[in-house]
């Protein structure tokens, strides 16, 4: 005897789609990393490299444990990441004084490419900022910091 699925509830999945948190966050992700993408892509990185590129550079021969506490991503997740950046010459994985530890630094080449994304990113931030005007970008930042701390104690 086969099991019917209880009827979908489409009001409850409106309301989710309307009101969830992940949801719309996930959506807004998506939007804002596609405008950095289609930016960006003269340059040959996505918008998830560059984030990397830059954390790498600001965090110079940081471990990849630290990189991925730092950009809030599952160190197996950043490791695929930096795979592909690995393979371009971009970065270099090489251990730690544990060989457990692999610890991120750019490469010569991944400086030149970064330095020559920069100014791409920094025309793609200015007219976004511009369009969302400085008082909502001003807001926005606050509350995606307060976001990411609340999301963190409610772990």
């Amino acid at each position: 005897m086969s099991q019917c699925s209880p009827p979908l509830d489409l009001q409850k999945c409106i309301e989710a789609a309307t009101n969830c948190a992940c949801f719309n966050f996930r959506k807004a992700s998506r939007a804002v990393t596609q405008l950095f993408d289609d930016a960006l892509q003269p340059t040959g990185l996505r918008s998830t490299q560059l984030v990397i590129l830059i954390a790498a550079a600001v965090f110079e021969g940081v471990s990849v444990s630290r990189l991925a506490k730092e950009l809030v991503m599952d160190r197996s997740t950043l490791t695929r990441n930096l795979r592909p950046l690995e393979r371009r010459g971009l970065i270099l994985l090489e251990s730690g004084k544990d060989e457990r530890t692999r610890l991120v630094r750019l490469t010569p080449a991944g400086q030149t490419d970064l330095a020559a994304a920069l100014p791409v990113w920094e025309q793609a931030q200015l007219q976004f900022q511009e369009k969302l005007g400085d008082e909502r970008w001003k807001q926005l930042l606050a509350s995606l910091g307060a976001t990411v701390e609340v999301a963190h104690d409610s772990r």
